[in-house]
Parts: structure tokens; sequence; C-alpha cells
């Protein structure tokens, strides 16, 4: 696959679980053997996964029903960063397929991305750690940085969220909040539902790029 094919593959492939199977966007028409050895590092059938996604579970004690949602993806996201990732090699994290962005950087920016849209849901602006945070993403430590390292970085950045999410009462959800130093408009409820959706956007983006990056390696 040349170089410019794998950046459109990148950029368009999605995966979802439905009955172990993968499936592929109908409009994406590269052969089926090139796009099998790209994905082969993803085996579906031998994650060990519960049975049921987060969602499919019940809901989350201490959390209102409107932001159950929320919760159940980050807490999806977590499970499906912890299977992908197991045995990562360390060496791989700041490759950079065709370009695009490396695992690490998908990892810090999870992170990341949390902190400050929950911070903004707090009617908070961010604070000096947190724009040092920003500027480091996509790029490794002096300390070099472990997979272990980033991943429990997301992991405490979920625990902090759903305790946000617990103390977050409904009346409050459509109050405005500022996005940024131009204050840009949106809600509550507005920026817990795209950290959901962008945690979830991403960890496709990773398990991708993890699988991708395996293959290259050999």
């Amino acid at each position: 696959m040349s170089s410019k094919l794998l950046t459109e593959f990148l950029r368009e492939i999605s995966i979802e679980r439905e009955n172990d199977c993968i499936i592929l966007p109908v409009t994406f028409y590269y052969p089926t053997a090139t796009l099998l050895q790209y994905i082969s590092k993803i085996n579906l059938n031998n994650m060990s996964k519960p049975t049921t996604e987060v969602w499919q579970r019940g809901p989350l004690p201490g959390i209102i029903p409107l932001l159950q949602p929320v919760a159940h993806a980050l807490l999806q996201a977590r499970e499906e960063i912890e299977q992908v990732m197991e045995n990562f090699p360390v060496e791989l994290l700041w490759k950079r397929p065709a370009g695009m962005a490396s695992s690490g950087f998908h990892l810090q920016h999870l992170s990341g991305v949390l902190d400050r849209v929950f911070t903004y849901a707090r009617n908070e602006g961010l604070n000096p750690q947190q724009f040092e945070d920003l500027a480091q993403e996509g790029k490794d430590t002096a300390e070099k940085l472990s997979v272990i390292d980033l991943t429990e970085r997301f992991y405490q950045q979920v625990d902090k969220a759903l305790e946000q999410i617990k103390t977050t009462p409904e009346e409050i959800l459509t109050e405005y909040r500022g996005i940024g130093r131009a204050k840009l408009p949106s809600t509550v409820i507005g920026l817990l539902v795209h950290a959901a959706e962008h945690t979830m956007r991403h960890i496709g983006q990773l398990m991708v790029t993890v699988a991708v990056v395996k293959e290259m390696a050999g």
C-alpha cells in the first residue's frame, strides 16, 4: 500500500464491533487482502473482553440519567485501551505511519482533552500545567514515557471525570460555558457529550494506528 493510500486509509477507516466482526465503511473500496494485512493485529475474537459493552450493562450508580451515556462511553474507552495497549512495544509509541498521529499522541490527547473539557464544564480556565500538557502532546519527554505512564494517566483522568459527572446536577446542564480565551459558546452538557464522542473517536484511531505500526514492525 502506497503512502498516499495508507494516509487515506487511516483517515477514513472506522472499526466497529458487531457480533465479533470487523465492519468497514460501505464506501471503502481497497482490496480486502490489503486491508486485512493492516488490521490483522486487531483480533476481536481473541481479545479478552466482556460479552457486553458498558452501555449494555445497565445504569451506573450515582449518575443522573442524562449523563449515563457519557459515563458509559468513558468506561468503554478505558476497557478498549486496556485491551489494545496490552504488551504494546514502547519503541513503537511515537511511530507515525504515513505521517499520521502516533499512538503516543492519541494517548496524550485523550487524557488532555478530557482534562481541559471537564475544566471548562466546571466554568474554570486552564492552568499553566494544562497549557504545558497541551504543548507536549505528540512528544516524548527526556525521561522517556512508557506505555504504562500514558495509559495510567488516561485511567486517572477517566476516574476524575466520573467523579465530576456524579456531582453534576441536572439543573445546570444547559448553563452556558465558555471555551478557551475566545469564550466560544457551549453548555455543560454540550462539553460533557463532546468529551465522550471525542474520546471514542480517538480510541478508534488509536486502534488502527496500533495495528498498523505493529504490522510494519513485523
